[in-house]
């Protein structure tokens, strides 16, 4: 390009200590340079195509990739100093879990290791300039994880060494590949396992989660089980509460009933359920969530109710569409 070597310089300290976006950002870059750039590359593997902002501060981030696909993450700011990005894996989803956004839409294609990465440190980037610090990975947002097994794993060795955050405050989700399940248990590196639960039995988890239908509730506990003993590390289930459907005290027995064998390794997440457009069934209340977690209790298995957050802005567990509006687009609701 005709360019001094020290603007190379300046390029790359934009785009791995000043967190620019796109060529436009590198203020001390002439514009006629930027311009050149912009025509043959772009900064990452990942363009911001809208962005939203929940009224709970829930921050959501809308990807173009290379080929036009649309993926998006998520970070979510607690009050006791947490920064949490979940992240999306798959554009789309193969696993068809019948209340789940993202199963709805259907598989479009794998992630690399650099478009999983790079949703992590944009956020990373984002809180740096604020004084702030990323202090939590979660591979929930769009896509099964452990169907990118390798890519994914890539990522999350990315994440810890370049980004610092510890292994243990790595979350990976499963809707129950059970061998893989069985090889994460074989990796040098403590991350933290969630399996996404639903029900109890075969008959209610296969009308949820076609994946039972291939790995039935025997054989993903096995593997649980496995998991547990060959790893040493605790794991936790995650149970959308549907009014109605999974929320009584019986199906919590039964649940209690289920995770027993692995008193003392296991903890329970539950939520109510958050709304999509292509399933009927509805949140429980809060007195059926606080009977759920004490009846858990009472078999052993410790529980803990969260907070659904983001659900104004589709940003909650199982809203992920990659649909951007018009009106994201333009700017309304955007950070």
């Amino acid at each position: 390009m005709g360019e001094p070597k020290f603007r190379a310089k300046q390029v790359l300290k934009w785009i791995f200590e000043g967190g620019a976006e796109s060529f436009e950002d590198m203020a001390n870059i002439p514009k006629t340079l930027r311009a050149k750039l912009a025509k043959v590359a772009t900064v990452g593997a990942l363009e911001v195509a809208a962005r939203q902002v929940s009224k709970d501060g829930t921050k959501k981030l809308a990807y173009r990739l290379s080929d036009g696909q649309i993926i998006e993450s998520v970070l979510m700011p607690y009050s006791d100093g947490r920064r949490t990005a979940c992240i999306s894996s798959q554009a789309g989803c193969a696993m068809g879990c019948v209340f789940c956004a993202t199963g709805q839409m259907g598989f479009k294609r794998q992630l690399s290791a650099a478009e999983i990465f790079e949703q992590a440190y944009r956020f990373s980037q984002e809180l740096q300039k604020r004084g702030d610090r990323l202090s939590n990975v979660v591979f929930m947002g769009m896509g099964e994880p452990l169907a990118n097994y390798k890519n994914v794993m890539e990522a999350v060795r990315r994440i810890n060494t370049e980004l610092g955050i510890g292994a243990r405050h790595i979350t990976i989700s499963t809707v129950g590949l059970v061998p893989r399940i069985l090889r994460l248990s074989q990796e040098n590196i403590q991350v933290k396992l969630a399996v996404s639960l639903h029900a109890a039995n075969d008959r209610e988890r296969g009308a949820l989660l076609p994946v039972n239908r291939r790995f039935p509730l025997s054989e993903l506990m096995d593997a649980c089980r496995e998991y547990v003993d060959v790893s040493g590390r605790r794991m936790t289930f995650e149970w959308a509460l549907i009014q109605g459907e999974n929320d009584s005290a019986e199906v919590a027995s039964e649940l209690g009933r289920l995770l027993r064998p692995l008193k003392g390794m296991c903890h329970v997440n539950i939520i109510p359920l958050n709304p999509t457009d292509g399933y009927k069934g509805g949140p429980s209340m809060a007195d059926a969530v606080n009977q759920f977690v004490e009846v858990l209790a009472k078999n052993g298995v410790p529980a803990t109710p969260r907070i659904r957050r983001g659900i104004d802005i589709d940003a909650g567990c199982g809203q992920l569409t990659a649909k951007v509006s018009q009106d994201e687009v333009l700017g309304k609701g955007l950070l």
